[in-house]
């Protein structure tokens, strides 16, 4: 039997619920596109994804699903003794590739839609209806003949009905793409799950489109995984080829995306379990973003940012290593701070309070996120800081500390005298904290 105790103990549940609520609350309303490909579909651990998705649609998430169906079209090929003919990238679908195709397609949602069905598994939504919705959303043309190959059934998307995949979505229901499209005199084409995803996220203006992939992941030189990476940065990989050439497709497709009007782009390991929700409800998430806007900034603070400076600095405050400081305070002090934003949450701050009849001025409050300490973050708010007093006319800058003296005399700051401060801040002086003066010629 659970305890009190252990309920108290669980903390880590608590702090994940905390900083998901944002999130929870932010893409009520939202439409995401994910994509996958029939290799997660054929994993062990696809009915934990189809559970996860389920429950995107119970937090009110419009949700539409691009599923892919290679193995199952392989293995059905193998079953007849055929295979799938691939030149210069593009496969060939004939006539016998072509019923595969059908089959694997049309199984494939038949299982994703039986999954649905059985709503949030061992949770109060167990059974719950969740509709699920498909069709002929997908207009495609031929791809033709290109070099004298004949790519037969192969085709690529003309149009999405977006007037009709809202339709449903207003409906309450979760959207089903297979990777089929139909031509306006009947035909059916063989469509790639990435291209149908993109193209369906574009003509919906979706908030997210999220690729769980079957890449490992969008790596640097250093082998460390890219978090996020704006257009301009995700471009220059492409350039470089440094990573497969899986990777570097859904990194094409994540840029057209972004270029034509998707907010957020994710790149996510579908190997991980729970990562899907791990992407989209933790600050940092476990996949590459790609993003046309500013993901994190330094700016200028507002009255707004008041509660999150608070969060911030009320640990620290109590710890001893900061100043008190009321919400009252905070709020007649805005205008000196400057804080770090990350995507939509601050995790950084300081502050400047300028002497300009001595051009000196104070450097206080600067704090970091304990996520992000070590990062350098917090030589980025002080450069900024620093360019900021010199913009304003102002020499030096000193700070006040009782726990960062050591990181202050490493970026420059020498030791200096009560008796060096403006007159205004010795009178203020807290004899009780004893903090020591550094100063910095800027």
């Amino acid at each position: 039997m659970t305890t009190i105790d252990e309920f108290k103990s669980d903390t880590p549940f608590v702090s994940w619920f905390r900083q998901s609520a944002p999130y929870i609350h932010a893409f009520r309303g939202c439409t995401f596109v994910i994509a996958f490909d029939g290799a997660a579909v054929a994993s062990s651990e696809f009915p934990s994804l189809i559970h996860d998705i389920a429950l995107l649609n119970s937090l009110d998430i419009r949700t539409v699903l691009v599923h892919g169906a290679r193995p199952q079209i392989e293995t059905r090929l193998a079953e007849r003794g055929a295979t799938l003919e691939y030149i210069n990238g593009l496969r060939i679908t004939n006539d016998e590739a072509l019923i595969c195709v059908k089959e694997a397609a049309g199984s494939v949602r038949v299982e994703i839609e039986a999954l649905l069905s059985m709503g949030v598994a061992n949770s109060p939504m167990s059974g719950a209806r969740i509709r699920v919705a498909s069709g002929n959303f997908v207009a495609a043309k031929p791809v033709g003949v290109r070099g004298g190959i004949d790519y037969c059934h192969t085709g690529e998307v003309r149009r999405i009905d977006a007037d009709g995949i809202r339709q449903r979505l207003d409906d309450d229901a979760i959207v089903l793409l297979s990777p089929l499209g139909y031509s306006p005199t009947g035909e059916i084409f063989n469509l790639t799950t990435n291209e149908i995803a993109t193209a369906a996220a574009i003509a919906l203006k979706a908030d997210k489109l999220l690729f769980l992939t079957e890449a490992e992941g969008i790596y640097d030189l250093g082998q460390q995984l890219l978090r996020e990476l704006s257009i301009e940065a995700a471009q220059q990989l492409l350039t470089r080829h440094q990573s497969s050439e899986l990777e570097l497709q859904y990194l094409r497709h994540a840029i057209h995306a972004c270029q034509q009007g998707v907010k957020r782009t994710h790149l996510i390991d579908r190997s991980v379990d729970g990562g899907l929700l791990q992407e989209l409800f933790t600050r940092d998430g476990i996949g590459t973003l790609i993003t046309a806007g500013i993901y994190e900034k330094i700016r200028l603070a507002t009255i707004d940012d008041v509660g999150g400076i608070f969060e911030l600095i009320e640990p620290l405050e109590n710890e001893g290593v900061l100043v008190r400081r009321s919400r009252e305070q905070l709020e007649l002090e805005i205008g000196n701070f400057t804080v770090a934003e990350r995507d939509g949450t601050i995790i950084g701050c300081a502050a400047l309070y300028p002497f300009k009849s001595d051009r000196i001025g104070e450097l206080a409050c600067l704090a970091i996120h304990p996520t992000y300490r070590n990062t350098g973050r917090g030589d980025e708010l002080l450069a900024t800081l620093e360019k900021h007093a010199k913009q304003s006319g102002i020499d030096r800058l000193f700070i006040l500390t009782t726990h960062t003296s050591q990181w202050f005399q490493e970026r420059g700051y020498e030791p200096a005298t009560l008796e060096s401060l403006p007159m205004e801040k010795q009178v203020l002086y807290n004899y009780q904290r004893k903090s020591k003066a550094f100063i910095k010629t800027l």
